[in-house]
């Protein structure tokens, strides 16, 4: 199955909730959502996310010196950030609930087609 749409739904949300804790730049973010188990998602598509979630005002930017390389842009939650990942929290945890009480094997659904 291509799992590629629902996760696309699901980026916003993913890359929140991995910044929420602790600021990171691009690499280290890509590393951190592999490391969650999140390996099919593409660069190209992380990177876009942080851009749009940075115009958005839901990340900040800022520049730290690098002993290994370039300076790196490190992102990081405003406060309307934290607040939207609050939102869509609550919002995934009611359709994961909904979405649970559909796939109850011991629900009424199963019962009905006995």
């Amino acid at each position: 199955m291509d799992r590629s749409q629902l996760l696309k739904g699901l980026l916003d949300i993913i890359v929140l909730r991995v910044l929420e804790t602790e600021d990171g730049y691009g690499y280290e973010i890509l590393h951190r959502l592999r490391a969650a188990g999140f390996d099919e998602l593409g660069d190209a598509s992380v990177y876009g996310t942080l851009r749009r979630l940075y115009r958005a005002g839901y990340l900040s930017t800022y520049v730290q010196p690098s002993e290994s390389g370039p300076h790196r842009k490190y992102y990081a939650l405003t406060e309307p950030g934290r607040k939207y990942l609050r939102q869509m929290r609550d919002a995934w945890e009611d359709v994961s609930t909904k979405m649970q009480a559909l796939f109850d094997t011991s629900g009424t659904a199963k019962k009905g087609r006995s």
